[in-house]
């Protein structure tokens, strides 16, 4: 496994998401040495985590969603606005 990769904080929701189904074929397959799928879960934790944070500022970015007085969407508040 190539630890020198790019930093999970740094990757794009879609890079991550993929490295993590890699990650789960791989652990899947049954073909790593035990230490390297303790370190694979252990990367796949915080992939899991970092998607999970992504997808939950993206949610709280959706609630921001001004209406206008006809109820149809009228722009947005920035998410850390208020």
């Amino acid at each position: 496994m190539n630890e020198t990769g790019p930093k999970i904080g740094e990757m794009s929701f879609e890079d991550a998401l993929r490295a993590l189904e890699d990650v789960v074929r791989r652990l899947e397959s049954g073909d790593v040495p035990l230490d390297e799928s303790i370190a694979l879960y252990e990367r796949g934790e915080a992939l899991r985590g970092h998607c999970q944070a992504r997808l939950d500022a993206a949610q709280a970015r959706i609630e921001k969603i001004v209406a206008g007085p006809d109820g149809k969407p009228a722009g947005a508040v920035p998410f850390d606005a208020e």
